[in-house]
């Protein structure tokens, strides 16, 4: 039925009136299998639809689906060289998915954006979910020469290249360590990256990014959305945005690590100087004042024992309470 429901929506994202006869005529199917996709639209997916006795059914308002020619007449010549993209209606998790086809010899550049996953998750273990159409998910595979000991620092290197895109857009986002994007100091957006490789080289990285757009609905947390920020930018001519400042930045990182982008990382980097609170999946959390980052890209905190040094793993940072 999902498949069927994505066909009817991709009839209705004009956002014009159309038959239950004509739509099955299209599609190959009875009206009762359209009513059905219908309501799979409503209760599966979340959104409205309008239904008229004599006019048939609608949106309320055009939906702008993802596409892969829209995509790509965004790229710049270094992005269209180095990115495929793929495109899915449903999956569980692009990071999942994208993971399991690098183990089978997935090509560097691979890109898979996906309308809806059932899995989605993000950093320790975090689900991340959003209604349809209301954000952008996807997940890329870039692979290394250098080894898994050389990538420090690449979440708060690709973090750079999502604040760089927004800021096309006009967009005043800052950098939350170690992979977060806060827009009026709620998530807009999150970085899930997942390594395979080995420690001299070379590594397969699968780099997962999820962003509102739009309300997302539900969720554990305060978030923000580019809709309420005035920003009205379309899904595909943001994918090209970002898929444009990561091929940059990787390319670079991959080439001088993330020392060259430490400077800049700083400047856009929230709750320096700050009192912060650093939680534990085990352990009492730690408290002080965040200074900054080191060339790897760890965090720096000084507190009452002096400077310690974080590194990206099983470590959340808060504002102190």
């Amino acid at each position: 039925m999902k498949d069927l429901a994505f066909s009817v929506l991709r009839t209705l994202a004009d956002g014009r009136f159309h038959s239950g006869e004509a739509m099955a005529q299209q599609l190959g199917c009875s009206r009762t299998l359209v009513w059905q996709a219908v309501h799979h639209l409503e209760n599966e997916f979340g959104l409205t639809v309008f239904s008229v006795r004599g006019q048939g059914y609608r949106l309320p308002a055009p939906f702008s689906l993802l596409e892969v020619a829209a995509v790509r007449a965004g790229l710049d010549e270094r992005a269209a060289n180095v990115f495929t993209l793929a495109l899915a209606d449903e999956i569980d998790s692009s990071n999942t998915q994208l993971t399991t086809r690098a183990a089978q010899g997935a090509p560097h550049g691979l890109v898979l954006a996906a309308e809806r996953q059932t899995a989605g998750r993000g950093r320790l273990g975090r689900r991340w979910q959003m209604r349809l159409g209301a954000g952008l998910t996807f997940s890329l595979l870039w692979r290394f020469d250098r080894g898994l000991s050389g990538l420090a620092g690449l979440s708060l290197v690709v973090g750079i290249a999502i604040v760089r895109a927004l800021r096309e857009f006009g967009v005043p986002v800052a950098l939350k360590w170690p992979n977060d994007v806060l827009l009026d100091g709620r998530k807009l957006a999150g970085i899930l990256i997942e390594l395979s490789g080995d420690a001299l080289g070379p590594a397969a990285v699968v780099i997962g990014i999820g962003l509102n757009v739009e309300a997302p609905g539900e969720v554990d947390q305060p978030v923000a959305n580019l809709a309420d920020a005035g920003c009205k930018v379309g899904r595909n001519a943001l994918l090209a945005a970002l898929l444009n400042q990561l091929a940059k930045v990787l390319s670079q990182f991959d080439r001088d690590g993330f020392a060259a982008f430490r400077d800049e990382w700083h400047q856009l980097a929230a709750f320096i100087g700050q009192p912060v609170r650093l939680s534990f999946s085990h352990g009492e959390p730690a408290d002080g004042v965040a200074v900054g980052v080191d060339d790897s890209g760890a965090l720096l905190v000084d507190g009452a024992a002096g400077r310690r040094v974080f590194h990206v793993g099983e470590v959340s940072l808060r504002a102190a309470p």
